[in-house]
């Protein structure tokens, strides 16, 4: 059996940034993998541990840069990655569809029996790319998966998914299937000096478009974006600074200047 697992490095901003344009300076970026994709390389890793998965395939889309973050999925036990990426996709914004036109293309060559998916991504949080996958390539699916018990012979996945208000549901998915799986669902490795050692051995396939049956027109989006701005405040927070008796002093200033007086 293979296993499919969709990673995606995700950028993270600190508290102070500048906006360049429609995006944030590429200096107040940080980039990791993103929180929830680390789940599915876990489960996706246990399985071949397990016996039941033969082959674990890390798939992303992204620049060269992200070499280094699905590295890690390989360092952890993946046994190759395939990376999408074209000068194309650089000048896009990658919507849902946009996202399950470049996965299905890899899907349609790897032909997985179970594709594993973070839920959503720390960046956008569509949250959604993993099911419009399912309903792309014809497989059954399930969203939010917190427990997984795969049954290869049966070709059933017995999953318990984390629905709104508290309620679970256990239910049974047919293979092949795609999985969104939740933070909880098992304990992420952390990357041995060993894995990392491998993993710089290990094949990272690059496809662009041309590879994969694709052409530009297939990466230009319904969305744009067409302005980034930091959303202005409705009031101000006044800081109080000295000592505990000049700050007192001020707090009891600032109480009965908005008509709270004891």
């Amino acid at each position: 059996m293979k296993v499919l697992v969709t990673v995606k490095e995700v950028a993270e901003v600190g508290d102070d940034f500048a906006i360049e344009g429609t995006d944030i300076a590429e200096g107040d970026l940080e980039y990791d993998l993103n929180e929830w994709d680390d789940y599915a390389i876990e489960a996706g890793v246990q399985l071949a541990e397990a016996g039941v998965a033969d082959e674990v395939v890390a798939l992303t889309i992204g620049p060269e840069r992200s070499e280094e973050t699905i590295r890690m999925a390989l360092a952890k036990g993946a046994d190759r990655a395939v990376r999408v990426w074209d000068d194309a996709i650089e000048d896009a914004f990658l919507d849902v569809e946009t996202k399950v036109g470049l996965l299905e293309a890899i899907v349609d060559e790897e032909e997985p029996d179970l594709v594993l998916s973070g839920v959503q991504a720390a960046d956008d949080a569509f949250g959604a790319t993993g099911v419009a996958l399912a309903d792309r390539i014809g497989f059954e699916h399930a969203a939010v998966v917190n427990d997984l018990d795969l049954d290869a012979d049966a070709g059933v996945a017995n999953v318990r998914r984390e629905l709104e208000g508290g309620v679970e549901e256990l239910t049974e998915v047919d293979m092949p299937a795609v999985l969104t799986v939740q933070t909880g669902l098992n304990e992420p490795r952390y990357a041995s000096l060993r894995g990392i050692r491998q993993a710089q051995r290990k094949e990272i396939a690059t496809r662009d478009l041309a590879d994969i049956g694709l052409s530009p027109a297939d990466v230009d989006g319904a969305l744009t974006v067409t302005e980034m701005y930091e959303p202005e405040s409705e009031s101000d927070a006044e800081i109080i600074e000295g000592d505990a008796g000049e700050a007192a002093g001020r707090l009891t200033e600032v109480l009965r200047e908005k008509g709270v007086d004891a």
